[in-house]
């Protein structure tokens, strides 16, 4: 199956690099995708529940800005239980287990697309020229509904965390009270 390219989607220390699969927007609903979590444990869309989600996507976790990225998503986590986030990269299995291990990360579940790179392919975020993820947050509600989507253009720039969170907030506590 051939997807669509993006040539210049995003960037890394400027340089232009080219995104595989499509620009999701605000209000279409979320792709499908098949990727592994780390104890190699398929996981699709439809085993990630039908609660208000968090996709945080980061080239590597073995880089400062994913690192950093990854620690707030999992600092906020703690503090949000009714909202679950996974963090997807092409990182292997073993690596994001050994790096959740070694910083007590464990508010957040660890998706691997190191396999096929389904997710990558499907959310737009393969990056063609290096086969890493390139950095993005999807907020999708109970019905895989995409609420909130940021693409960062730059590879080593930190995602708009705050604008991510309160639509996750917004839609968590809506949930609630309905």
């Amino acid at each position: 199956m051939a997807y669509m390219e993006r040539p210049g989607a995003t960037t890394l220390r400027g340089n232009p690099l080219t995104v595989v699969g499509p620009e999701l927007k605000v209000g279409e609903k979320a792709p499908d995708f098949q990727a592994v979590d780390d104890s190699l444990k398929p996981v699709d869309l439809n085993t990630t529940g039908n609660t208000v989600r968090i996709f945080s996507v980061v080239p590597s976790l073995d880089t400062p800005v994913c690192d950093m990225q990854t620690k707030r998503f999992n600092e906020e986590a703690g503090k949000l239980p009714d909202l679950k986030i996974y963090n997807v990269s092409m990182d292997l299995p073993f690596a994001q287990k050994r790096w959740c291990g070694a910083y007590g990360v464990d508010n957040i579940k660890m998706i691997s697309d190191h396999r096929t790179g389904s997710f990558g392919e499907h959310y737009g975020t393969m990056i063609k020229d290096l086969r890493i993820e390139s950095r993005a947050i999807f907020v999708l509600d109970k019905d895989n509904v995409i609420r909130h989507v940021e693409y960062v253009k730059e590879v080593a720039d930190h995602p708009n965390y705050e604008a991510a969170l309160a639509i996750a907030k917004s839609l968590s506590s809506g949930a609630a009270s309905a």
